[in-house]
């Protein structure tokens, strides 16, 4: 094990830590709630499986990393690879799908009430059930390619045609239907940062046009507070910058991953580290202004 190998695995072991605890404070926050409150807020529903994805990606993802970091190897069976991967591909693609679907609401959910989408509002509390539970369907579909390519790392194994993650391996076969899989897992992640940005510039557009007429009407008695539909706009709007930005980096990476016939180990260690950096820094985003989130409908 080299000096690199030590400070990376010291790193994830921080994310780890640091992720496992605001992820698991988070959720018992919300679930406290749940239990413990008379209104039922339908947003809390959005970031409880928000919160459960990240939880699952970094126990999945970092734990096995952190142990491969440290020079641990061939401690997983090919059952423990395909598990492994297929739970942490699953909890990245929710994560995406419910980071999408909170933007989307709570743009809905301040729109104006004479705009066009003022009908959803209704409509959109009874939605949001359906579209967590959907979405973490549609992603156990998307990925379910990763059981059929997973294996243990054998210590004698020809990486020439596989992809080597020091712990497990990703051996494509003969009639690996790869390209139809990679279309479909592209096409949602485009769709769902699109609908982001849309909803984000949304949510912008709105508190920029309210705090004019708030303005307006109010020239000599500003309260210098913002409101609380403010500030949880402005925590979201932080969380789907946060998501873009590391969302950005991770595709540099994969990028780089196919310029490479076989997969160097810092590219594997540095996806792992940006990867993680989400799912550990949203529970954090969160809980800076959960007074202001956890108010809303």
């Amino acid at each position: 094990m080299t000096s690199v190998d030590f400070t990376i695995g010291i790193i994830l072991l921080f994310q780890i830590i640091f992720g496992i605890l605001g992820n698991f404070a988070l959720l018992y926050h919300y679930i406290f709630l749940y239990f413990n409150t008379y209104k039922a807020r339908s947003i809390d529903l959005i970031l409880r499986h928000l919160t459960v994805a990240n939880s699952l990606f970094i126990i999945f993802r970092g734990i096995p990393e952190t142990m491969a970091a440290f020079g641990l190897k061939h401690f997983l069976s090919s059952v423990g690879c395909k598990i492994i991967f297929y739970v942490h591909r699953v909890a990245r693609g929710v994560s995406l799908s419910t980071t999408c679907l909170l933007s989307v609401f709570q743009a809905i959910t301040i729109s104006p009430r004479s705009s066009r989408w003022a009908e959803l509002k209704r409509k959109a509390l009874k939605c949001i059930g359906p579209l967590n539970v959907f979405c973490w369907v549609l992603h156990m579909f998307l990925n379910i390619r990763i059981l059929m390519l997973m294996t243990a790392q054998r210590k004698k194994e020809n990486m020439t045609k596989a992809m080597d993650f020091q712990y497990c391996s990703a051996r494509p076969h003969d009639n690996d239907p790869g390209s139809v899989f990679a279309v479909l897992v592209f096409s949602n992640d485009i769709l769902c940062l699109e609908l982001m940005i849309w909803a984000s510039g949304s949510m912008v557009f709105i508190l920029y046009k309210h705090k004019q007429w708030v303005h307006h009407i109010h020239k000599h008695n500003i309260s210098s507070r913002a409101s609380p539909e403010t500030r949880a706009c402005r925590s979201i709007l932080t969380l789907v910058s946060a998501f873009v930005s590391f969302y950005s980096l991770s595709c540099i990476i994969h990028i780089l991953f196919s310029l490479y016939d076989n997969t160097t180990w810092w590219l594997i260690k540095t996806s792992a580290l940006i990867n993680s950096c989400f799912p550990t820094a949203s529970p954090f985003i969160l809980i800076s202004r959960e007074h202001c989130v956890t108010r809303l409908i």
